[in-house]
Formats: C-alpha cells, structure tokens, sequence
C-alpha cells in the first residue's frame, strides 16, 4: 500500500527537517517524496516506481524537474548531514577519551595524549547500463561483481567511519577521458578525485584520521598527501610494486612484493584473525618493515587463507604505521571491507544503481538522496544498539522504519472510519501520485 507523505516515523520527520535549509518550499514535498519512496519501493527504482508507493500531490514532471535542474545542491546537502553527524559523535568521541584516561596506568609526570581514531575509505563503484545510450557520463568501467568491463556510470565514493557509525560524503561521476572529451569537459583522474577529498576532508574535532584505500589508489601523491596532513595511511598493494629487502650480509636488494613472498617459508607466516561483519576468520599473514619505491618508510603486510597458498590467493597491504603490531595492521586492513558492504547496501536497499536519468547531475543527486537515505538507516541502527545493545543490519533498520510507518497507516485509517469516512474516501485519500 502506497505511503502518505503525512504519515512518518518521528525520527524520520526529524531527520528531514535538518534539510530546510537546503530546499525551498516547493523543492521540499519533492524531497519527502523521493526519500519515502526510496524507503518502500522494492522494485527498480525509476521514478515512477518511487512515485506508486508514496501517496503525494506531486507529478513525474515535478520529480525529473526537481532531479535534473531545480536550484538546489549536493554539497550543501552533504554539508548538513556532515555537521549533523559531528554534532552527534561529539559526546561520543568525548567518552571514547575518557575511558582511554582511564585505563592508561598511573605514572609520574603529564598523561599520555589519548587518540580517537576515524578511517576516511575512498572507492569506487560501477553501474551497469548495458543497454543505456542516452544517458551522460557513459563510459566503459571494470565491474568487480561481473569479473569484466560493462558500459555503464562509476561511482567515486568516500566514507567516514568513527565508532561505528557511517557518514556518507559527496557521490562523485567519474569519466573516462574519451567520455570527458565527447562531453567537452575536463578530465579529473579517479588519482585526481582522491586527492581533492584527501586534502579537503576536514574531520570531526579531537580525533586522527586514518586513510583506507585500495591498491588503485596506492600512489606517491595521495600517501604523500595524506602523510602531510598528519594522516596514517593503510592501502592495498599491487603485486609488482618493488620494495627494499635487506640481506643478512647487510646488502640490499630492490625486488617485488611477489618475489618477496615467494621467497618466504610457511613458517614465516601467522596466524591471525581477520575481522569480519559475518564473523572472525583465521587468515595467515607476515609484517616486514622496508622501504616501498615511491611510498618510502613503511611496512608491508602479506595475507594468505594457508601458509602455503599460491601467489593467486595472496593479498598485499601497506601502512605508513611503523610501530604497529602484526594484529594492528590487520584490524586497519580490515575496516576498508566496510565501505564494500556498504556498496552492497546502497545497491540492494535504495536502489543506487537503478536510476533511468539522462543528466549527470540527475544521477549524482539520486546518489546523493540514496546516501542520505543510508545515514539516516545507520542512525537508527545505531540508537536501538544503544537502547537494546542488539546490532541491526542497515535492512533491519530500515523494515524497523516501515513497520512504524505501517502502523501509523492502519491508525489513521481506523480514525477516518471512526470520524464517519467513506470507504470511497478513504481509498481516495490513498490514490498513489502515479498509477500503474
């Protein structure tokens, strides 16, 4: 049954109410509409489709208006999710410091500096549109989940994760250099993109910041970069990057991060433990400290399932971290799957790479509202973990919401039968803003 935009969650009508600011009175019922309608479509999510499951007096032409060109904007949509989250994690990161005071042993002079760690993630994403030839920003992008090259969009994303808690920052369209070209734009490398969001990030106070990324984004400028910021940095490693070795005579040798592996014994590698949403798994891995070209200082970690599995199944990482221990470097590694479920859910839940519009900057502000959309999940989520301590998958919390929103349905649907409503009227008053 269609959901009348009358009709919300508490949490949700306050959650959309920080937004005032950034649309005008007649963009807001739009805003509504598509944020119900992306929380209680379950089909492919055009915009017809959100339109036949929210009970609202608007049109498809006032939604694609409101997607393609109405005066509003992406940054200053993030701006505010992005305030709200730091207002929000204030009083956290506070009692995150004082626990660390408190368990640091007592000893003589000036406390030891007691340090919040939040991981900023950059990745990207494809969408396949195999079919799509009107669409702007079109290009030929590797697809991860399909193991080969699709026409469709590649999403540029970063995420912010402090304490457990996701904040979404501005969905970019990355373009091939062709594509740039055809459309007489200027082309902005994905090395180019992670450079404009390392160097104008600006995290919560009283926190250290800690970049993730994968081995396409391993390069001199963005470690450096971050390095200069006062960042630590733990990224993937291709197999041919070439790292110093030094030999038991004193000598050094300049080889890849493959050959050193193949070099190493069984013995020379761990057990540990990898962390992971659906549970711990061992995984065997070695830490050496070297000299990475072009990264410098640095440690190398080497992850394989067996001690004596092949170079196919090996993965390489490096931290900017020297001190770190083996199962340090491993946790940090770690939190970069995050933002990979996090795709997941983007794409199951509100549909993110389902969209049917033609304009780039419709597609970046349907990524934007879907994003918006999700933080408001991982609020919700993370207030029942505080009241309950029960950890909620992002889908729980949002059938949480549209349980809510299906009481509050049947509610005022008893009370306009009990106020001397019509059948007539009632299924009237229910009419979704399309029809099939």
């Amino acid at each position: 049954m269609p959901q009348p935009v009358h009709i919300r969650d508490a949490r949700l009508t306050q959650y959309l109410r920080l937004f005032s600011s950034v649309f005008s009175l007649p963009q807001w019922k739009y805003f509504v509409t598509v944020l119900l309608g992306l929380l209680h479509c379950d089909e492919r999510r055009s915009l017809s489709a959100l339109l036949r499951h929210v009970v609202a007096g608007v049109t498809i032409f006032g939604v694609c208006h409101f997607m393609r060109v109405a005066p509003w904007s992406v940054e200053q949509l993030t701006a505010v999710r992005q305030a709200h989250f730091y207002e929000q994690m204030a009083p956290v990161v506070a009692a995150a410091h004082l626990e660390l005071r408190v368990q640091q042993p007592r000893r003589r002079g000036r406390r030891k500096r007691t340090v919040v760690t939040g991981y900023l993630i950059l990745d990207d994403s494809t969408h396949a549109k195999r079919y799509a030839r009107a669409q702007e920003g079109l290009g030929r992008h590797y697809s991860s989940t399909e193991k080969e090259v699709v026409n469709g969009h590649s999403l540029f994303q970063s995420v912010y994760l402090l304490a457990g808690r996701v904040l979404p920052l501005t969905p970019r369209l990355y373009r091939r250099k062709e594509t740039c070209e055809a459309e007489g734009l200027p082309f902005a490398s994905k090395i180019d993109l992670a450079y404009q969001e390392v160097t104008t990030f600006t995290p919560p106070p009283d926190t250290h910041t800690h970049l993730l990324i994968d081995a396409w984004y391993t390069a001199r400028r963005i470690w450096r970069a971050a390095l200069a910021r006062g960042w630590d940095v733990t990224a993937g490693l291709k197999s041919n990057r070439v790292m110093r070795r030094i030999k038991s005579d004193g000598t050094q040798q300049w080889l890849t991060v493959q050959e050193y592996a193949a070099s190493l014994r069984a013995e020379d590698f761990q057990a540990v433990v990898w962390p992971t949403e659906a549970g711990d798994k061992v995984v065997y891995a070695h830490l050496v400290q070297t000299w990475v070209r072009k990264l410098g200082p640095c440690q190398v970690l080497i992850v394989k399932p067996a001690p004596d599995a092949g170079p196919e199944q090996t993965r390489y990482w490096v931290t900017s971290r020297l001190e770190d221990t083996l199962e340090q470097v491993v946790g940090h590694a770690a939190q970069r799957w995050d933002i990979e479920v996090l795709f997941a859910d983007f794409k199951e839940l509100v549909g993110g790479d389902h969209y049917q519009l033609r304009s780039a900057q419709g597609i970046v502000r349907f990524w934007a509202l879907g994003w918006c959309l999700i933080q408001f999940l991982d609020e919700v989520r993370a207030d029942h973990y505080r009241r309950t301590g029960e950890r909620l998958t992002l889908g729980q919390a949002r059938e949480q919401i549209r349980a809510a929103h299906k009481k509050g349905l049947v509610d005022w649907i008893i009370d306009q039968v009990q106020t001397g409503a019509t059948r007539a009227e009632i299924h009237q008053a229910l009419e979704p803003a399309m029809r099939l």
